[in-house]
């Protein structure tokens, strides 16, 4: 559980931070948005287990690309790379650096999609009030994109949850357990093990702790959408 309460955590925060300034960015008129939004979202549509087969390679410890970096900048001594994947610490950060890449995209979709729905008029009565952009992001922006920003971490806790092709072909949940997940967990605990009452429970736990936690969204994104109404 603390395994999937660091990598559910971290890798919402970054998601939902990098996810608002991509969005933020796409949202913005330039030339050539429409290929640079279809390019955005090649990462979320890429197979996971291609995504998470090319993270470890990035990660590998003696022919990986960013041992290579580091090396190159002097960081860290030629020859010596550092065992991403074999170090319990790093291999969480590369597990959660990967499906940061994968899934962020998807975070930036929904919430380029709240963007749109704001009209411009509130932003210009309130440049017009003497409001910086900060302030029109954090008075007018945020608080209208609630909706989008629980619904987007509803999804991500659902797959962060049942996570299983990321780290199975990454890091196989190791070293010694530290990548292990719910869905690793009981996939040993029935195929490695064939304790097959102990993984049936586990998975209707898992079930119901899904139910509860939608629910508790839903309440939430009804009261968050009658505020917005008031």
């Amino acid at each position: 559980m603390q395994n999937f309460t660091v990598f559910t955590i971290s890798s919402l925060i970054l998601e939902l931070i990098l996810g608002m300034a991509i969005a933020l960015v796409l949202n913005q008129a330039f030339r050539g948005r429409s290929t640079v939004r279809t390019i955005a979202i090649i990462p979320w549509a890429l197979p996971t287990a291609l995504i998470a087969t090319t993270w470890a390679w990035i990660f590998n410890a003696e022919f990986g690309v960013w041992n290579d970096i580091l090396m190159r900048l002097n960081i860290i001594p030629e020859g010596q790379g550092i065992n991403w994947l074999g170090e319990p610490t790093l291999a969480m950060m590369s597990v959660i650096a990967a499906d940061v890449w994968k899934t962020t995209p998807f975070i930036s979709i929904l919430l380029l999609a709240g963007l749109q729905s704001i009209p411009e008029d509130l932003y210009e009565a309130h440049a017009i009030d003497g409001a910086s952009a900060w302030q029109s992001f954090r008075q007018i922006t945020l608080p209208l994109l609630m909706p989008q920003i629980l619904i987007a971490s509803l999804f991500r806790f659902a797959q962060a949850f049942g996570i299983f092709d990321l780290i199975a072909v990454m890091t196989g949940g190791g070293p010694a357990g530290a990548t292990e997940t719910v869905s690793i967990y009981v996939y040993a605990t029935i195929m490695r093990y064939l304790d097959f009452g102990y993984g049936a429970a586990l998975v209707v736990i898992t079930f119901l702790v899904l139910i509860l936690v939608v629910a508790l969204a839903a309440v939430l994104l009804s009261k968050t959408r009658t505020a917005l109404r008031g």
